[in-house]
This record gives C-alpha cells, structure tokens and sequence, in this order.
C-alpha cells in the first residue's frame, strides 16, 4: 500500500480524516503517517501503529524530508490568518517540497469557488491551488462548504440575548458537518480519481440564516429573532463586542459572501465519495442542542 501523509494530524479535521482512513477505508495504521508541527500532540495515533513525522510548514528544508517515501500527500490547509500571504507561502513551500520529495500525488483541502469570493483570503487558497496546478504532480482538491460547526461561533451568543445580527440577508448556504467531510477526504484519499479531481463539499440543501434561525427556535424552543445589518453596521457590532480588530473583516466577509451567493451551491460530492448520506442540518442541531445554548 502506498503510504498517506495527512498534515495537521493534530487538528480537528486532520483526525477524523485519520479515523476515517482506518475505520471507514479499513487501511492499515502502517500505511499513514500522521504529520504535524508538535508530534507530542500525535502521541496517541503513534500508539494505534502509525508513523508520526514533523511538519512544520515555516521550515521547508524540513518539509521534504517529512514528505521522502510520501505516494499520497494531504495538505491540510493552516491556520495562520493573523500575517497576510504567510498561509499562501507555507502552502507554497509543501508544493514545493513535495515535488522536490517526489511525492506521487497533492491533496489540498481549499475553499469553495475561490476565485470569485468575498472571503478575505481566498487569495490563499487560489495561490495555493495555482501553485499545484503549476507542479505538473497529480492533484485531488477538495473545497471544503462551510463546516455546521462554525454555527458554534454565533449561536451561542445569539441565543442567550435572543437575536442573531448578520449581513447575510437572503444568502443561501448549504453546512456540513466536519465528519462528513472527513469521511469524504479520507475516501478521496484512498481511492484516488484517475486523473486531477477537484470536488466542493457541501451539505445537500441550502439555508437562508432565517431558515435556520427557524430551524434553531424548532431544536431549542428557544426566541431568536434575526436582525439584518449592513456590512458596516455588522462591523460597528463586532467592535462593540470586543471582537479584535484584525478579525473583523474576515468575519463580516463571511457573511458577505454568503448574501452575494458566492457559497451557495448544494453539491453530492461529500456523498458520492464516501458512499454516506450526510447528516442533516436539523439532525445535527439536536444532536449538539447542549453546544449552540
């Protein structure tokens, strides 16, 4: 079996697309290494039989040594927003890497339609997938929807005074839960297309934020009134709160791009690749009612 490398192993998503290779692919653990920054965090996959290497995308002489005897390599996209163009030349750096390592294929988790968005740093991800396609190496993209987990950020808050202030307006957007897509890439990965593949993975059926408010008042009984704002006002809102400075267009872009209908496509993508109907958004809602207030 070829060997897999899943970057940031240590996240979230890294570790259910792990989970998902052995438990829903039925690979073995020695087939994958799990790669991250901090392989202390990677104790426990370690101890189920996996290889553990150091990724750290800010060292790239160290990036094609983690990458050396890599068949399928899943790059993880990071976290680092708070410097702009550091995320786009540590991706960079991977592709550069892998190529260098001769890896035989570039898995890249990005964002839906990233050239034309309002996400602040789309340029991230369309660098990135530039930057692959300019690899000559064969390329598996997945464009990860909006996860039903970043309902976390504002449901809570939203409901404990009652309204829930966006910019969205009529803007429509299909979630899907983190699982799901895991369980998507992890099939993506073990079953490779024949040839580059880029897939968009939603949930099957779009949501305007009053559909869902809709939805949240139905799982909670709970009001939630929402409150349509501007770009601006939403903002205005955010500075109020405490919300750092540096995050707050980002986070207003977020609801930007989904009033302009830049992420409202409901695709099967998810379910094609992993054979598993997705969970529904009201389904998910109940299940994590404690989590939303």
């Amino acid at each position: 079996m070829s060997k897999i490398l899943v970057t940031g192993a240590a996240g979230h998503l890294g570790r259910l697309i792990i989970k998902h290779l052995i438990e829903s692919q039925k690979l073995s653990p020695s087939d994958i290494v799990a790669g991250s920054r901090d392989t202390a965090k990677l104790a426990d996959l370690a101890a189920l039989g996996l290889e553990t290497r150091r990724v750290d995308f800010d060292d790239k002489a160290s990036l094609e040594v983690a990458f050396s005897g890599i068949d399928r390599l899943l790059i993880v996209s990071t976290d680092e927003l708070a410097t702009p163009g550091k995320r786009l030349a540590q991706h960079s750096a991977a592709v550069e890497a892998a190529k260098a390592a001769g890896v035989g294929r570039i898995f890249y988790t990005s964002m839906p339609q990233p050239d034309d968005s309002e996400i602040t740093f789309k340029g991230d991800h369309l660098g990135t997938e530039q930057a692959i396609k300019a690899s000559s190496l064969a390329y598996t993209i997945f464009r990860n929807g909006w996860y039903m987990e970043n309902l976390f950020m504002s449901l809570p808050q939203a409901l404990a005074s009652g309204h829930w202030y966006t910019s969205a307006g009529n803007g429509r957007i299909a979630h899907i839960a983190r699982e799901d897509i895991a369980r998507a890439i992890a099939a993506g990965l073990a079953k490779p297309a024949e040839g580059n593949a880029i897939y968009t993975l939603t949930g099957e059926k779009t949501y305007t934020t009053e559909e869902i408010a809709a939805l949240v008042r139905d799982v909670t009984g709970k009001p939630l009134t929402v409150v349509n704002l501007t770009d601006a006002e939403l903002a205005q809102g955010m500075t109020a709160a405490g919300v750092p400075a540096p995050f707050i267009p980002t986070f207003v872009s977020f609801d930007a791009n989904t009033r302009e209908g830049k992420i409202a496509m409901a695709t099967a993508d998810a379910e094609t690749l992993s054979g598993v109907k997705r969970v529904s958004l009201k389904d998910f809602l109940e299940a994590n009612k404690a989590a939303i207030g």
